[in-house]
């Protein structure tokens, strides 16, 4: 499964540079996760390194 952005998205641009597998972009109003290349973070840490600097907490599953 892959994680998604919600609607309240803010554009901080926190979640982009944490993402391992470079699957985090600039979209045309939001952030956006390429579902094909999220992984989660699984092999890479143990939770989801985009949850984690979230300040607004718009990232949830897919």
């Amino acid at each position: 499964m892959a994680m998604t952005i919600t609607d309240e998205c803010i554009s901080c641009g926190a979640c982009e540079p944490e993402c391992p597998v470079e699957a985090i972009s600039e979209g045309d109003v939001i952030y956006v996760i390429d579902p094909e290349l999220c992984v989660e973070c699984e092999g890479y840490s143990d939770t989801s390194q985009c949850l984690d600097v979230c300040p607004v907490e718009c990232i949830i599953p897919a």
